[in-house]
């Protein structure tokens, strides 16, 4: 992940069923998540019985303990040790008012412990939890398999995915991209409404191409800051076969756009990569484009804005660069196969 994960964690409870399943399951699951290095906001023991949420009391307590934490919180687990109470749960969420991602996991049942003491109806209970929560308006997701053990290889899978998904919506919710140089006028494939991603709170900043080339020319040769970007470069991809003088002008267009972005918090960009920066400037952009995206700023051609949205999103999730291709050529008679490149991480 990008940044660490923080996570509202609400335990549901049902009086019918044994307690000591709430106990141990409540310190099975936060004894998990903390070997992950995630963050948990959860109801203390001594705030209701066993530190879960059944009662209209519980469901207000832990919905102004998510209400205080609402800067750290970037999504839930609600996870049922026992049947739960679905609308302690429901109710939990609809006064937090969070709107984070929500996964709902259920404790599987072992058939030959359904007794008293060890019966679960935990999968009865998240059928539960989750048409309330589809009555109360409340998105939500669930595992791949009904019921999954918390200490299971499966449970970690289902939990990475989760975790993608709330590093995705938090950075999404707040990114800030770069719009540089105007987009080809050829491609209206690649037009996009400014207020569309505004609306979901993504912010483009625009720069013209011109002030990029501009600055780029007001650097000396010998600045110290362009020598070591000259380095980074030469470092970065092998350069054997390209002039000197070429290096040293991707090297100064490297630094004039990594100061833009670092002055103006910018996530990712997309630049006009052709053909004005080869007319008036010398060079391609492709090989400065990849560096950024190796260093999870990732930037697209063609001024491709919302094939940046998409990158951003790709990486938000993984954690890892993200890539964006031309489709360019079928390869022979091979439906299932075919040959792309793009300027950009594979330049």
């Amino acid at each position: 992940m990008n940044k660490k994960i923080t996570l509202g964690v609400i335990v549901g409870n049902r009086a019918f069923f044994a307690d000591s399943l709430v106990g141990e399951g409540r310190r099975r699951i936060l004894n998990r998540l903390h070997g992950w290095n995630i963050d948990t906001v959860v109801l203390a023991e001594t705030d209701t019985k066993l530190g879960a949420v059944e009662t209209w009391a519980d469901a207000q307590k832990c919905a102004e303990l998510f209400r205080r934490n609402r800067d750290k919180i970037d999504g839930i687990l609600v996870t049922l040790p026992n049947f739960g109470d679905e609308k302690g749960v429901a109710d939990t969420l609809r006064l937090s008012e969070l709107n984070v991602p929500v996964l709902v996991h259920a404790f599987p049942d072992d058939v030959s412990e359904l007794t008293s003491a060890g019966r679960r109806d935990a999968f009865c209970g998240k059928i539960s939890v989750c048409n309330n929560l589809y009555q109360y308006g409340i998105p939500f997701t669930v595992t791949e398999s009904h019921t999954v053990d918390p200490d299971s290889d499966e449970f970690k899978i289902e939990m990475t995915k989760f975790l993608g998904l709330c590093s995705t919506v938090r950075g999404m919710r707040r990114a800030r991209l770069g719009a540089v140089g105007a987009r080809p006028d050829a491609f209206k494939t690649v037009r996009y409404s400014e207020k569309l991603l505004e609306a979901s709170g993504i912010d483009v900043t625009t720069l013209d191409m011109s002030e990029v080339l501009g600055a780029a020319e007001k650097l000396a040769d010998d600045d110290g800051r362009v020598r070591a970007k000259l380095d980074e470069v030469n470092a970065y991809a092998s350069a054997d076969s390209v002039p000197p003088r070429s290096m040293v002008l991707i090297a100064k267009l490297g630094l004039v756009l990594s100061d833009w972005m670092g002055e103006n918090d910018i996530d990712a960009t997309a630049l006009q990569c052709w053909s004005s920066l080869q007319q008036n400037y010398g060079v391609n952009a492709c090989t400065i484009m990849s560096m950024m995206s190796d260093k999870l700023m990732p930037s697209a051609c063609e001024v491709d804005i919302a094939g940046t949205v998409s990158m951003y999103a790709l990486q938000l999730a993984s954690g890892t660069p993200a890539a964006l291709v031309d489709w360019n050529n079928n390869y022979q008679n091979d439906p299932n196969k075919c040959i792309y490149f793009h300027c950009g991480n594979w330049a």
